[in-house]
Order: structure tokens, then C-alpha cells, then sequence
């Protein structure tokens, strides 16, 4: 695990407003996150988990305070730099996996790739990686329906990382799957983060699952409370 910074979130505010109402997620969040991390967020229902996956990702903005990505302030960008800067540098892992039904697996991970000048070779190799990565060579042509829970959320771990993006943000990805398969998703982001480098924010409820992180963060209405670590704290 690197001892660079990936990010630096100081004095994060966010409020949501309903109707004559302000209600405060977070109310001076700071966190630092190293390069080549594995971290998991636990904490209750409402904690601001998902919120805070969704800054990190750049599809939500704090009310005020700094994201700071490599040094970068990405609060400030507009909506397509934005953009350009999510496609190169995040993937996204969801707990319902959110694959196109119509798609086979192969041009369900090809996806990302279609916002890239890429031609059709690179995209076929790199598409043919990623389901290798997964192990899932062998169902390239079957449709999502043609898959159990555990393959399509292998499909959609592919999706994520056929761009070889640097950070990969998972919402409750084994929240769908029974132990054994959880197990081996979660095995597969371990491999991704120890052989491979990503960094890896995952929020989840499951303790079993956060045990396979090497950064543990406990979120509780707004604020960190707790922090394990098997290695260096981020």
C-alpha cells in the first residue's frame, strides 16, 4: 500500500434541504484515503455511507469543503470535466449490479469502452481481460438472465475495471448474494486491490464483509467514530 494520498476531504459539509427543512449529513467530515487502500464504511442506516461514496465518485457535490483527488479540487469542476475525469478514474460496483438485460456479458462490460477512442480491437481485448480477470471467460456470450446473482456481479466487477480505472467504489456488492459467493466477490476485490493496486472504497453492512478490507471506518451521523486497520490508517 502506497503512503500517496488518493484523497484529502477536508471540512466536508452537506445539506439537503426538504421543503422549510435543512437536514446536515456531514458537518465537518475530514478523511484521507492512501493510494492501493482497501477501505470499508460501516454505520447505520442514514450515517451518510452511500453519500459519501457518491462525492468520492463525483456524481454528488458537498455544500461546501474540499474533494481533493491526487491534489485536485474536483468540487470545482464543471459537469463534463467531471465527467471525463469519473470515466478515466472510477468504477463503480453496485449491489443489484445493474447490467443491461438485452447485452450479453461481453458488451455489457464493453459499455465504458464506448466513450472511448478506442478501436474495435482494443475494446474486444480489453473487454476479454476483464472477464478473464473474473473468471468469467468461458460466459462471454450469455445474457444476464443466463447468469446466477454471483456471475452477473462478476460482470459488473469486469464492467468496472475494463477501463482500468485507479479507484473502484463498491455500495453493499455482496448485499444481494449468499455467504459462499459473497465470499468469492469479495475475494476478487481483495485480488484487485493487493495483485493489481486499486483502491478500493466499499460501504457495507455486513462485518464479514468489511473484515476483508484492510481500512475499516464506522460512519455515525456524520462523523467517523471508529477507525481499524490491519495495516497503515488512512
Amino acid at each position: 500500500m502506497s503512503n500517496e494520498l488518493l484523497f484529502d476531504l477536508k471540512n466536508i459539509e452537506k445539506r439537503f434541504v426538504r421543503g422549510r427543512e435543512s437536514i446536515s449529513i456531514f458537518d465537518g467530515l475530514n478523511i484521507t484515503i492512501k493510494k492501493g487502500t482497501f477501505v470499508s464504511i460501516m454505520g447505520p442506516s442514514g450515517s451518510g455511507k452511500t453519500t459519501l461514496l457518491n462525492m468520492l465518485g463525483g456524481v454528488d457535490r458537498p455544500t461546501s469543503g474540499e474533494i481533493l483527488f491526487e491534489g485536485q479540487a474536483i468540487q470545482n469542476l464543471g459537469e463534463g470535466e467531471l465527467a471525463k475525469w469519473r470515466a478515466r478514474h472510477v468504477g463503480f460496483i453496485f449491489q443489484f449490479y445493474n447490467l443491461m438485460p438485452m447485452l450479453n456479458a461481453e458488451k455489457n462490460v464493453e459499455l465504458p469502452l464506448l466513450l472511448k477512442n478506442l478501436s474495435k480491437a482494443q475494446r474486444n481485448k480489453s473487454v476479454e481481460t476483464a472477464l478473464k480477470l473474473v473468471g468469467l471467460s468461458d460466459r462471454a456470450r450469455h445474457l444476464p438472465k443466463e447468469l446466477s446473482g454471483g456471475q452477473q456481479q462478476r460482470v459488473a466487477i469486469a464492467r468496472a475495471i475494463v477501463s482500468d480505472p485507479d479507484l473502484l467504489l463498491c455500495d453493499e456488492p455482496t448485499g444481494d448474494l449468499d455467504r459462499t459467493t459473497a465470499t468469492e466477490i469479495l475475494e476478487t476485490l481483495q485480488l484487485l486491490n493487493k495483485e493489481f493496486g486499486k483502491t478500493i472504497v466499499m460501504v457495507t453492512h455486513d462485518p464479514v464483509a468489511a473484515s476483508f478490507a484492510n481500512v475499516s471506518l464506522h460512519l455515525d451521523k456524520g462523523q467517523f467514530i471508529e477507525q481499524q486497520s490491519s495495516e497503515a490508517v488512512a
